[in-house]
């Protein structure tokens, strides 16, 4: 890539704001309810862009959607689950600590991310509309799979309550609003397609904003002495891994289903991505209080996935371009 992220640089910004002046404790209950509000407010705003027919059209391409959807709910907390049970075989702490490992499970739960993936996809001459569909529908399962996840992961104590009580919290911040969001989509949805770099610009102000809440908290909590600059190393490897494991599974399948060079683009961009925005706000619903190092290894992955992805992208590219069929 010719120059970073903009977005992921206000995010850098906003942990190195949290890391010298974090949010004062006696703010912090005011932190908490602004988030809990930009949150319902942003999968408000997702029902309401997202048009009902985006849905239906998913479904007609059942292998490429099922395989995407496969990959990222089954086949990436499975290599998470393994890295993670080979690195505590070879050390007592597992080489990264319980912490920086719980933030590696949960960047498996997640769904795939919808726009860069779309936007490598069409970079790289992919299936554009299979890309649309499977990342949105990949997002919208992902409010209900991934709690369903985490509770398979982690205990009742590290994610803030029981497993029923996780997912009623994600539905009602995550769920509910989307619900409502799609019941207004009708009369609500153009006005949202005519101000997208409005609503684009709220989403990552939101973003921004509970990035920053996530980390005052931690700090506050001790977190860069717990974790030194080795171990965030470390993390950059095991998400380096896991991006290249993700990478290869998804091209190995699409060449094994016989499936066109479109496709397996497609397939390739959509079921290795994590989506960086959809995991900061499940982490502050299903993490309260340690969010701030669950989304660690997210953000370092998120960085990865981008650059690896946009040089993948563009040697597609490159491929020479096939005549029409006649």
């Amino acid at each position: 890539m010719k120059r970073l992220d903009p977005f992921l640089m206000c995010l850098i910004g906003a942990v190195l704001l949290a890391s010298f002046l974090p949010c004062p404790v006696v703010w912090q209950p005011w932190l908490s309810r602004l988030t809990s509000l930009l949150i319902m407010l942003m999968f408000f705003f997702q029902g309401a862009k997202l048009k009902r027919r985006a849905l239906l059209d998913s479904v007609k391409n059942w292998r490429l959607q099922g395989c995407t959807l496969l990959i990222t709910f089954a086949v990436f907390p499975l290599l998470g689950a393994g890295m993670s049970w080979l690195a505590h075989r070879l050390s007592s702490t597992g080489f990264l600590g319980p912490d920086l490992w719980a933030g590696m499970l949960f960047l498996c739960c997640l769904p795939s991310t919808i726009q860069s993936s779309i936007a490598l996809t069409s970079m790289a001459r992919g299936n554009v509309p299979a890309a649309i569909c499977a990342a949105t529908v990949s997002n919208i399962l992902g409010i209900l799979i991934t709690p369903l996840l985490c509770g398979l992961f982690f205990d009742h104590g590290s994610s803030g309550g029981s497993g029923l009580q996780t997912i009623l919290n994600v539905a009602e911040e995550l769920l509910l609003p989307f619900i409502l969001g799609q019941c207004v989509q009708r009369w609500l949805g153009p006005v949202v397609h005519r101000h997208k770099f409005l609503i684009s610009c709220s989403d990552r102000g939101s973003i921004i904003v509970l990035v920053y809440s996530a980390f005052s908290a931690a700090v506050l909590q001790g977190l860069w002495h717990r974790i030194p600059l080795i171990l965030l190393a470390g993390v950059g490897v095991a998400d380096a891994l896991l991006l290249a494991l993700a990478l290869g599974l998804t091209y190995l399948l699409g060449r094994m289903m016989g499936q066109s060079i479109e496709d397996d683009i497609t397939l390739q961009f959509c079921g290795s991505k994590k989506a960086l925005t959809s995991g900061v706000t499940m982490a502050s619903v299903i993490f309260p209080g340690s969010a701030g190092i669950i989304v660690l290894p997210l953000m370092i992955f998120h960085q990865l996935q981008l650059f690896v992805c946009t040089v993948i992208a563009r040697h597609y590219a490159q491929r020479p371009q096939q005549p029409p069929e006649t």
